[in-house]
């Protein structure tokens, strides 16, 4: 990785570590955060922390990773593909773009040859929203600048359509109801995300059957934040089954969820377009191991 180095001005002084050196260094502060966890950026000398405020005279050490995602053979469905959009059926266990933990084997590694692009951090070219890494499903990419803006502001104004199949813990629901409540970073432990806190975030929810303990939902997001659907469903006291953050893990069995239809608005030619997902054969059979009437629905 090649090492960049820059001396901070006295007037830069106070500024923070992961501002100042995402804007010295040319990058995106996604990136800068990185490579501070991995530890390749020191400040004479010594490791920092991205909160750092820095001051004036310190020198600034950082290495920073090859320019450019690396394509790679990773099968994933492709939908529906144009010059401007990419739908995808993502599989589970598959992250979308590379971050801490994940620089490479990524969504992302396996569509840059496709054109992907648009947006300003580079580790995330034409993503438009995300998947956690175990739901499955469908998913929409850009393909330049100008299709990427146009989809962002479909789901900034709500009007993307997303609906998922989820399987909960517990029975008792209302037919269909709404939790409406803040989703933010849990300030006692900030790997995972928590209600009440945060931005607004609003999900949807109908029942479609319940048996042995356990039921089965269609979820509806008008936002989309971090866990938003495990998070709001886990607040509501039926997490989502087999959740091994926000409910159980369980042996043998994934996160049951699932991005099942997406519908949209085509971002040049303003044509509807809608997709549907069939339910991955291994969430119907752990479905059916709960019981054989989860089939009906």
């Amino acid at each position: 990785m090649p090492l960049r180095t820059f001396d901070v001005e006295p007037s830069e002084a106070g500024e923070r570590l992961d501002l100042l050196a995402a804007r010295r260094l040319q990058t995106s502060r996604s990136q800068i955060k990185r490579i501070i966890q991995e530890k390749a950026l020191l400040i004479d000398g010594e490791e920092a922390v991205a909160s750092h405020r820095v001051r004036g005279g310190e020198r600034v050490e950082a290495r920073l990773p090859e320019e450019g995602i690396s394509p790679e053979e990773i099968p994933v469905r492709v939908v529906f593909e144009d010059d401007h959009v990419l739908v995808v059926d993502k599989p589970a266990g598959l992250v979308v773009h590379p971050g801490a933990g994940h620089p490479s084997g990524t969504l992302v590694n396996a569509l840059i040859g496709r054109g992907i692009s648009g947006g300003v951090d580079p580790d995330r070219p034409g993503v438009v929203h995300r998947l956690d890494r175990d739901t499955s499903g469908l998913m929409v990419l850009a393909k330049g600048e100008p299709a990427y803006s146009r989809l962002v502001a479909q789901m900034s104004g709500r009007t993307v359509r997303r609906l998922y199949r989820a399987v909960v813990v517990g029975e008792g629901l209302p037919r269909t109801g709404t939790v409406d409540s803040p989703v933010g970073r849990d300030p006692e432990n900030p790997t995972l995300m928590t209600a009440g806190v945060g931005r607004p975030a609003v999900t949807h929810f109908e029942v479609l059957g319940e048996a042995a303990g356990h039921t089965m939902v269609v979820v509806r997001l008008e936002t989309g934040r971090t866990h938003q659907i495990r998070v709001h469903l886990s607040a509501i006291g039926h997490p989502v089954y087999a959740d091994p953050l926000y409910g159980e893990a369980l042996p043998g069995r994934r996160l049951w969820l699932h991005a099942e239809r997406l519908a949209f608005e085509h971002p040049v030619t303003g044509e509807g377009l809608e997709f549907d997902s069939s339910i991955a054969a291994e969430l119907r059979a752990s479905a059916l191991a709960l019981d054989a009437s989860f089939a009906l629905w």
